[in-house]
């Protein structure tokens, strides 16, 4: 949290406890709404994958990005990663509990865009046709 926003908050009479709880919501808030962050946990929805094979399931990623996204989840404990001692390496990235339940929330999160899809586009012509 920047200076002048915990200054403000002080002002305002903002315990530091509720200051570490708004740091850490934004923090997580900006992970979770990181689109490449929603398509990792998408795709290990159904098992652990190789870095190999997620670079593959996800379009447009680079290397550089699924590796920064796959340590900030592994730091949050979204997922674990698993380095087996075998010629040659293999690593497998997995959804620990905690990342299973961000998976269902992102499902159905998925879900209402699905439901509202037509209203939404909808929306979106009217007000650029204004």
């Amino acid at each position: 949290m920047d200076a002048t926003l915990r200054s403000r908050l002080e002002a305002a009479g903002v315990a530091p406890e509720c200051m570490t709880t708004i740091e850490l919501v934004r923090d997580v808030l900006a992970r979770v709404g990181d689109k490449w962050t929603v398509l990792v946990i998408t795709a290990l929805a159904d098992g652990p994958l190789r870095f190999t094979a997620l670079h593959e399931r996800i379009a447009g990623v680079s290397q550089r990005m699924l590796g920064r996204t796959l340590r900030s989840l592994t730091r949050d404990g979204l997922i674990t990663r698993t380095a087996y001692a075998e010629v040659p390496p293999r690593v497998e990235y997995e959804l620990t509990p905690l990342g299973r339940s961000l998976g269902d929330a992102v499902a159905h999160m998925v879900g209402w865009v699905q439901e509202h899809q037509s209203a939404i586009a909808r929306n979106r012509e009217a007000f650029d046709a204004s």
